[in-house]
């Protein structure tokens, strides 16, 4: 089992390690809002469920409303949390249809690097950046080491780069992340 520390809480980080449909969602998350919250907020959806771990099935057929409710809080879990509790629902969905309910077959059902970014890019909220983000992440650190998976991942994938959540491995990390992030961006502004 693997241990993250992307949420600089560790029970959220725990909760993260242990179930796979609060990883994806958590990237699924990611946007828009700060990573250490959006990774955090798997964990504090279960604990306003009630539950363990989250439901593929559950949350898939949880009135649309209720589960909007519970993603605003307080504390909200995103900062669209109408439009990202509807995303998560629509996820849900996806896993229980295809993937039998289980997140992890999303990964461990796959052939090679390429077919799990394939997978990725075909669920609601992830675009081709966030894609292969996830796929950094689960090679990088939870050792999901697919033929042809840092390929798949492009640059996110290389070893030893800070470029996304895929780096971060604690608060030092974190840092030499949100300092890449701050770079590339200042780097793109002064293109336009």
């Amino acid at each position: 089992m693997a241990q993250v520390h992307l949420t600089q809480v560790p029970e959220a980080d725990a909760f993260l390690s242990k179930d796979p449909l609060a990883l994806l969602t958590g990237m699924l998350l990611d946007q828009q809002f700060p990573m250490e919250r959006a990774f955090a907020a798997p964990y504090t959806l279960a604990e306003r469920l009630g539950v363990s771990e989250l439901d593929a099935t559950e949350i898939a057929a949880h009135d649309p409303d209720a589960f909007a409710t519970l993603f605003a809080g307080p504390p909200a879990l995103h900062r669209f949390p109408g439009a990202m509790a509807a995303r998560v629902q629509a996820l849900a969905r996806i896993v229980r249809d295809e993937y039998g309910g289980d997140a992890a077959a999303l990964w461990q059902t796959a052939d090679s690097g390429s077919e799990l970014l394939a997978r990725v890019r075909k669920l609601p909220g992830f675009g081709e950046q966030k894609a292969k983000i996830f796929v950094a992440l689960l090679g990088k650190q939870y050792g999901v080491e697919l033929g042809g998976w840092r390929e798949a991942a492009g640059p996110y994938g290389l070893d030893g780069s800070f470029r996304s959540v895929a780096d971060v491995t604690g608060p030092d990390s974190l840092l030499k992340v949100r300092e890449f992030k701050k770079q590339a961006k200042a780097a793109a502004k002064s293109t336009n």
